[in-house]
């Protein structure tokens, strides 16, 4: 058992929504909270039948139980029409309800109802670092952080399948995509740019399509959470800085499978990628897990000095390197911002056995870092 870090911080008695892509663990983390409340599960056949030929049922069924609170729907974007019911209810009878799904994509899509603000948003992702007794590394940069993923021996038919009936079937049929290839091809695309800069041009003519296209495909993958986009820091820089953003997936074995990567060994490329791809779905969950919603970006000058992480207004910038021995020649792109903005920290995070401090700059192993940001104290 997984005790997640999502905790509906600040929520006290307010409707909320919890958003996640597949298989993060929804409906596990709200059994767990809250075992002995009514439940709508919409996955059930003979439950989604009902609710979807009838959604005043919700209403008549709820208001015979007025104890059973917070009421739980599951998987409501496939019935985007009982929100209607939901509002009725909240505002005339004061009932307190979690509405869960994969992404509100398809409700925002319908022009449906999304409660006019009266209920919080909320995300759950893959499993951290913290969440998970005994962690392995190794594991995590192979297998990817799916609870289902990461525990098994092997997980590449697990992760086949995912892709396959959800990011392939479900996704194109939800977003209305009719070219199957075009798409195939957009998701392996979009994977060897994880983590990169993003060329639309060239995953345009990679994939067939035109370039407003592949920013129409981007655009689904984050509405649907499969992926995101880290900005660059722009603010007034000195140097000329690269504009475009970065994408990262939001799982690490999603990319692997579709970058065809085997065996991630340390000290192999694919393992730094994997490291650093890991690093950021850490900061990403923490920003918003822990309530502070700092934003994130990366920085790049045009002769190719970077930062892979600035955390907040310049207050932490981030190197991440597999090495376990940090040396000078890894903080160059450190040194550069440091001569730019005003920083409070200058952090290293890698594989080193012990933190050191060389000038301004602090070397941290993974697991210090990642100890520290969880306990809010790299950034607050």
């Amino acid at each position: 058992m997984y005790i997640r870090k999502q905790t509906f911080r600040e929520s006290d008695h307010e409707s909320l929504f919890l958003w996640g892509a597949r298989q993060t663990g929804k409906s596990t983390l709200l059994k767990e909270r809250y075992p002995k409340t009514l439940v709508f599960d919409l996955l059930l056949s003979d439950v989604f039948e009902r609710l979807q030929r009838n959604p005043s049922l919700l209403r008549e069924i709820v208001m015979a139980e007025p104890g059973a609170e917070p009421v739980i729907i599951d998987e409501i974007q496939r019935i985007p029409a009982l929100l209607n019911e939901v509002q009725w209810l909240m505002v005339n009878h004061g009932t307190r309800f979690i509405l869960s799904g994969s992404s509100p994509r398809k409700i925002l899509h319908a022009g449906a109802n999304l409660l006019g603000g009266r209920a919080l948003r909320y995300e759950l992702y893959p499993l951290i670092y913290q969440e998970i007794p005994d962690f392995n590394l190794v594991r995590a940069l192979n297998h990817g952080l799916l609870p289902r993923h990461y525990v098994s021996d092997r997980p590449e038919k697990l992760i086949s399948a995912y892709i396959g009936s959800y990011l392939h079937d479900e996704i194109m049929a939800e977003a209305k995509i009719r070219k199957m290839a075009s798409f195939s091809s957009f998701l392996e695309a979009a994977a060897f740019s994880n983590g990169e800069t993003v060329n639309f041009t060239n995953i345009a003519s990679d994939c067939g399509v035109s370039s407003p296209t592949v920013r129409d495909y981007f655009q689904i993958l984050e509405e649907t959470m499969i992926g995101r986009f880290l900005p660059s820091f722009q603010k007034k820089p000195k140097r000329r800085v690269t504009q475009a953003p970065r994408f990262y997936y939001f799982d690490i074995g999603i990319a692997n499978y579709l970058l065809k990567r085997k065996s991630i060994e340390p000290g192999s490329e694919a393992f730094g990628r994997a490291f650093e791809h890991f690093i950021y779905l850490e900061i990403w969950a923490h920003s918003n897990y822990s309530g502070l919603h700092y934003p994130i970006s990366y920085w790049r000058t045009s002769s190719g000095m970077e930062v892979d992480f600035i955390l907040g207004d310049h207050q932490v910038a981030v190197e991440v390197k597999a090495t376990d021995q940090a040396n000078p020649r890894h903080f160059k792109g450190l040194t550069r911002f440091a001569e730019e903005y005003e920083i409070d920290r200058l952090i290293l995070v890698s594989n080193d056995p012990f933190p050191r401090k060389i000038g301004d700059i602090l070397v941290m192993p993974w697991q210090l870092f990642l100890d520290k940001l969880w306990a809010e104290e790299i950034i607050k």
